[in-house]
């Protein structure tokens, strides 16, 4: 069954939505990668799914096109073609990917998207260099228009990139803290995942020459839907299956990660709260840590949702989705964009992957 979404008695193909950013955005990043110099250009299409761990042709799963989706939406909320937004679409996908491959080298990740990993399958060494050339070429591909609009987007992204570096370096300082608080959590996941969202739903704009007033506007849009996208990927981090989600069982807490639901569950106080503290506390000293069972994760997880890390989270991910919508009222665009736009922030709230 097709998603969709109905919003001001508009129905939303979401899976239209999100195919027309990957249709119209592939074939220029598929040009990106082949300036990249042997090995990097096949461990990169290894990374997006094109070919196998053997290098032959595959069609693996991409990810979930959201951001290119939202580039081209961009553009045609400031009344341009969504081909205006395609190399917008095409750097910030650049970009997203260079974090992809760092964060699973330095979280440990073996799988993505159901497959082994680039640092897995071709060495630390190539995921570092790939992920350094993604951001390199997301750069190059936008300055090569040689527009003012461009310079301008090319700084939005390059911002982006910097807060995204802060929001992992943070997220890293996290797992060896006994204590974060829901704000600098908060202040983190925005980093980590709102800012880059935020530039997608803005370069587009600025690519077509919206001023500063609505790019900054669509970034508010941007970045409360990151939050919402994020504390949705918290959720999925503990609760979610992995057949769909392509990661092991308990990923987030097998990592140590302070996220959402466990530090919403330790702030909250009460006997549960208490005794997930203490457990935490001990596995951080624990040298076997490693070889838990699934049990020990499934039991705290349980204490997780016992003291109200589950329920605060789904609340906050509800919370953020209802601000990004509000921000949509301070740009003046066409009724189809916004409810497409509001479409994809309610499938980034129901998702399960």
């Amino acid at each position: 069954m097709t998603p969709a979404n109905t919003v001001d008695d508009t129905t939303v193909d979401i899976a239209a939505l999100l195919e027309r950013g990957r249709t119209l955005s592939t074939p220029v990043l598929k040009a990106a990668v082949e300036r990249l110099a042997p090995p990097m250009d096949t461990v990169a299409a290894y990374h997006f799914g094109w070919i196998d761990a053997q290098g032959r042709p595959a069609d693996g799963d991409g990810g979930k096109a959201v951001r290119p989706a939202l580039a081209l939406l961009s553009a045609e909320a400031a009344g341009a073609a969504p081909e205006v937004g395609v190399p917008g679409a095409v750097a910030v996908e650049l970009v997203h990917n260079f974090s992809l491959l760092h964060d699973d080298l330095m979280d440990g990740d073996e799988q993505r998207r159901h497959r082994d990993t680039v640092w897995k399958v071709h060495g630390p060494a190539q995921a570092i260099l790939v992920g350094d050339a993604l951001f390199a070429l997301a750069n190059e591909l936008l300055l090569e228009i040689g527009t003012v609009e461009a310079g301008r987007a090319t700084r939005r992204l390059t911002t982006a990139t910097r807060k995204l570096i802060d929001g992992q370096a943070q997220d890293i300082s996290f797992e060896h803290r006994e204590r974060v608080t829901v704000d600098e959590c908060l202040e983190m996941e925005g980093n980590k995942t709102g800012a880059l969202l935020a530039c997608a739903v803005s370069i587009g704009a600025v690519l077509g020459g919206a001023d500063d007033r609505t790019a900054d506007t669509l970034e508010a849009y941007g970045y409360h839907l990151g939050l919402a996208f994020q504390a949705v990927d918290d959720l999925l981090g503990i609760w979610g299956d992995p057949d769909a989600t392509g990661k092991q069982t308990w990923s987030d807490l097998r990592q140590r990660k302070k996220s959402l639901p466990v530090v919403a569950a330790l702030a909250a106080g009460g006997p549960a709260s208490e005794r997930l503290a203490e457990l935490l506390a001990a596995d951080a000293k624990s040298n076997d840590f490693d070889s838990f069972s699934e049990q020990e994760f499934a039991a705290r997880a349980a204490l997780i949702e016992e003291a109200g890390g589950r329920d605060w989270t789904a609340q906050e991910a509800r919370r953020q989705h209802a601000v990004a919508i509000e921000a949509l009222d301070g740009v003046d665009m066409p009724p189809q964009v916004r409810a497409q736009l509001t479409a994809l922030a309610d499938f980034v709230v129901v998702r399960k992957r």
